[in-house]
């Protein structure tokens, strides 16, 4: 039987996402208030829906439990790269090596092959083969690209928490949607009140 995907009402793309899948992934399981997250990879249907979305799977694919837990398990160490870079920290060896891993797992070149009828030829490998070989080779080679990029320097968190997304800054701008920046707005404003009547307090006391 196969299994639905529902959508969920999430905020719009974070900005840089559009550019770089790599972003899109980090952003993948989005934290919200009251402290639930929204996985658009937690099953196997939701994480073939999510690279048919990108041009990075059909949508028959098929996706398997094992596949999905590569995806996720490179979504971590691609947000653990993101957050060093964002933070101007050393990254984790670890994340640099499971990056290259899987831009190194698929050839980069079409293949000499040679059949008995027609002789030697160049073919590449069939994407169906190795679908999610593909997808974690192309999704980490975004996430290369983006970390040498000059936008690099526009990497950074959300600031309003929880939210746990990643995007590239535009101008003084630090949140990933309007709907965190009003957040954290009124998380200021309220603080601003609470710091006001706690002095208020102390003077009359």
């Amino acid at each position: 039987m196969k299994e639905s995907v529902r959508e969920e009402p999430l905020a719009p793309p974070a900005r840089g996402e559009e550019e770089h899948i790599s972003l899109a992934l980090a952003n993948s399981a989005v934290a919200r208030p009251g402290g639930h997250t929204v996985d658009l990879l937690g099953t196997p249907a939701r994480a073939n829906h999510w690279l048919t979305e990108r041009g990075l799977a059909p949508a028959d694919a098929g996706m398997r439990e094992m596949c999905t837990t590569q995806l996720r398990a490179l979504r971590e160490q691609v947000r653990s790269l993101f957050a060093a870079r964002a933070a101007g920290l050393p990254a984790l060896p670890a994340a640099v090596r499971a990056v290259n891993d899987a831009m190194t797992r698929v050839p980069t070149a079409p293949l000499l092959a040679w059949d008995d009828e027609n002789g030697p030829y160049r073919a590449t490998t069939h994407p169906t083969t190795a679908i999610v070989d593909h997808a974690l080779a192309a999704l980490a080679a975004d996430a290369a690209d983006l970390l040498t990029s000059p936008d690099a320097e526009r990497l950074t968190a959300c600031g309003s928490a929880p939210c746990n997304r990643y995007l590239l800054r535009h101008g003084r701008r630090q949140w990933c949607s309007t709907r965190c920046g009003d957040r954290a707005r009124a998380a200021r404003a309220y603080a601003r009140r609470t710091s006001v009547d706690t002095t208020s307090v102390d003077s009359t006391a």
